[in-house]
């Protein structure tokens, strides 16, 4: 194929990854070629499965990958998140009101929590109520915690839907404690379900600080819905610094970034 050949396909690719899906009509008037042209282009890059072709255009590969399920995420860069979870315990203080969401991030900060004394915890996640009440009754920290009423995801472990968005309508807390499955330069948080990231989207706004617990493997990755833009978020927790190209956007929107280490293990 020719150099501009090439070319074409690259901004295809480009588009791609800024809208998620392309119509050939439209690729055809941009690129100043016919649609028999850009069907061709889409032919090739399916082969080489860099998207996937649909009626009238082309989409996303990114909208086939599935969120992992509970038993998955907690196995995958464990460690890191261990350490994550430790680093974000330590900003924990008595009397602290907080949110833990659901995921396996927000799941080792819970089991981080020893000697903290008289902490309000409200929590989506059902995993996480489990290791806490183990923790309450072991005296390991003190406290109450409340699950958010929903419905239950069973495959994530977590409540969702419109009981969840009304009992969250009269609540507000210290920290909240925000897992993701993405998070980009352009797109800021992100994940794979809508029903998780309403619930996610209404706690950011219902907390005086909001905290997201991100490892590596989440940089640089978007996925399907919208949580947050980095002027929501007060401080990233990851095991790992941020891009050089992201350290001016921090700055502007005043966001701490923390890299929890080795050297916490």
């Amino acid at each position: 194929m020719s150099l501009a050949g090439e070319e074409r396909k690259r901004k295809i690719l480009e588009e791609l990854e800024i809208s998620g899906k392309v119509k050939v009509s439209n690729l055809a008037e941009k690129l100043n070629v016919s649609t028999e042209t850009i069907r061709k282009y889409l032919d090739e890059l399916a082969q080489e499965e860099k998207l996937k072709k649909v009626y009238g255009g082309a989409i996303n590969l990114s909208f086939f990958q599935e969120e992992p399920s509970t038993s998955e995420r907690e196995v995958i860069n464990s460690e890191a998140k261990k350490r994550i979870g430790e680093l974000a315990a330590g900003l924990i203080h008595d009397n602290d009101v907080i949110a833990i969401d659901d995921g396996s991030t927000p799941l080792q900060l819970a089991k981080s929590l020893q000697k903290k004394r008289n902490l309000t915890i409200f929590t989506p996640s059902i995993t996480a109520l489990s290791v806490l009440i183990d923790l309450l009754q072991k005296n390991i920290f003190t406290g109450r915690i409340i699950i958010l009423g929903g419905e239950i995801n069973t495959t994530h472990h977590r409540v969702t839907g419109g009981f969840t968005l009304q009992m969250l309508d009269n609540l507000f807390v210290d920290k909240y404690f925000i897992s993701a499955d993405g998070l980009t330069l352009g797109e800021g948080v992100t994940s794979y379900d809508s029903s998780k990231g309403i619930v996610t989207k209404k706690l950011i706004e219902h907390s005086d600080k909001s905290i997201l617990l991100v490892d590596q493997s989440k940089i640089g990755k978007r996925t399907h819905y919208k949580i947050a833009d980095f002027k929501d978020i007060n401080m990233v927790i990851s095991n790992g610094d941020y891009p050089k190209d992201w350290e001016n956007l921090l700055i502007e929107n005043d966001v701490e970034w923390l890299v929890a280490n080795e050297e916490l293990e």
